[in-house]
């Protein structure tokens, strides 16, 4: 193994754990920065032997050290998470590039993983990712930058479009500007040229899930809420990892 990858598997849990932390806190507006870590049931503060990513969970087997109580599977997972996008940057990237890609596939993680709890994809994480696709072009592949840019926009701008779309013929919002944000995101990093991929791909993962919770057994009207973020965060990251679709027709 590399030894930038080695590095970046390395360092992917502690990221993961405060990420972990980013997705608890910034849709409650608390500080996720300077805010000691606390157990969930009874608040006690927690040490540093308590926070090593995934081997603290494993030898505490899931508990609190203080009461005993449950502490959740989200933090192993999320953390994990973050090791899964090291691992599959590392397999396409090198350099630079690869930790440029890797914190773009963990703020994708944080932000599906906000949407999927909050219904919200909040606009500190949302907004940068435009401005930094553009920057990552300009220093790998400046010939790419144009497309970038008609990407960053013309995500924006469909999706707003779709939006509106869907409000009149239905008489309710159903997608939110957050989704518009995001996608304007994506397409600063996958370019026009990969929008479509990550339309088409989100859209066939967010029926996929819709029709598994049917099949077992949960009712889904075309009411009820969809936190479509998560979808296109996923299809996002492999369009990035992957490139665009390729039809044999």
């Amino acid at each position: 193994m590399r030894a930038e990858v080695t590095a970046a598997v390395v360092a992917a849990p502690f990221i993961g754990s405060f990420l972990g932390v980013v997705v608890q806190r910034l849709p409650r507006r608390e500080d996720f920065v300077r805010g000691r870590s606390r157990c969930p049931a009874c608040g006690a503060r927690l040490a540093a032997r308590d926070l090593v990513p995934l081997v603290s969970w494993m030898w505490l087997r899931g508990r609190c050290r203080s009461c005993g109580g449950a502490i959740s599977l989200f933090y192993p997972a999320i953390e994990l998470a973050a090791l899964a996008v090291a691992l599959s940057a590392g397999l396409v990237f090198s350099g630079w590039l690869l930790w440029a890609s890797c914190a773009f596939g963990w703020v994708l993680l944080t932000l599906a993983l906000i949407d999927w709890r909050e219904y919200l994809l909040p606009d500190p994480l949302t907004l940068p990712l435009a401005p930094l696709g553009l920057a990552v072009a300009w220093l790998s592949a400046p010939e790419d930058l144009v497309d970038r840019l008609i990407g960053a926009a013309a995500g924006f701008v469909a999706f707003v479009a779709i939006a509106a779309l869907y409000r009149r013929g239905r008489g309710r919002e159903g997608l939110g500007r957050g989704d518009a944000k995001l996608l304007g995101g994506l397409g600063a990093w996958v370019g026009a040229s990969g929008l479509p991929s990550v339309i088409l791909l989100a859209s066939l993962l967010a029926l996929a899930v819709a029709f598994g919770r049917r099949a077992f057994g949960d009712k889904i009207t075309a009411t009820d809420p969809l936190a479509f973020g998560p979808y296109l965060a996923l299809a996002g990251w492999i369009v990035w990892l992957c490139g665009p679709l390729v039809f044999p027709w």
